[in-house]
């Protein structure tokens, strides 16, 4: 096998388990905080401890890994003013988003939007946690390329992969997931039937404050308690 096929062989496996420990982290079957030991991860993944290194890099980056010297890997660990600044983020780069979508996306973008959002409330009815993070993650997939904006798509996509980590405080408080599934259907409305830039900048403004107060109403009670 040649070099250039063996890199092109790696390059997917090494996505892959990106992906899966991405997931893994955002489900918090790794908590925060905890370490993510070499060994225990190529014997997880079946694959080397190259690809586990290259992998973990990847996640350094996007800020769900943190390098401790002398540890090693670990789960990051957000403080509130660290969730403070990425909901900030989040709730301005998601504004732009939905009113971009509004104007730009193809009306097979919007039903597809449509039909995203009908997978999340089969999703929450399952009451099954990898299926509702799965279908948020596609309902944001066909918003972020609706917008034609490359660059709104790939920063959204890695504050969204901290937040995420948030995501279980955020649905712990009372009534928050009926809440959720109201706010994205304005969203979906506004966005991709009434193709109204403006409502669609609010409705998306709406939710991720809404998510931020849940969430970080959430880590108080926790380090008051």
């Amino acid at each position: 096998m040649s070099i250039d096929a063996i890199r092109r062989t790696a390059a997917p496996l090494r996505t892959e388990v990106v992906n899966a420990l991405r997931r893994a982290i955002v489900a918090q079957e790794f908590a925060p905080g905890e370490r993510l030991v070499e060994t225990v991860m190529c014997e997880k993944y079946s694959v080397s401890r190259t690809v586990v290194r290259e992998a973990l890099r990847q996640l350094e980056s996007e800020g769900l890994v943190t390098m401790v010297p002398n540890r090693g890997p670990e789960v990051a660990t957000l403080s509130i003013h660290d969730a403070e600044s990425l909901y900030e983020v989040r709730r301005a780069l998601e504004s732009l988003a939905g009113s971009l979508f509004a104007q730009r996306a193809t009306d097979a973008q919007c039903t597809a939007l449509v039909a995203r959002l009908g997978e999340i409330k089969a999703a929450v009815v399952s009451a099954d946690a990898e299926k509702r993070l799965a279908a948020k993650d596609g309902y944001y997939d066909v918003l972020f390329a609706g917008t034609g904006n490359s660059e709104i798509a790939r920063m959204l996509r890695s504050v969204h992969a901290r937040t995420q980590m948030l995501r279980n405080l955020s649905l712990a408080a009372p009534g928050r997931e009926a809440m959720t599934i109201a706010e994205l259907t304005r969203i979906t409305a506004a966005a991709a039937v009434t193709r109204d830039p403006q409502e669609a900048s609010a409705a998306c403004e709406e939710h991720v404050r809404n998510a931020a107060e849940a969430a970080l109403g959430e880590m108080r009670k926790l380090n008051a308690g």
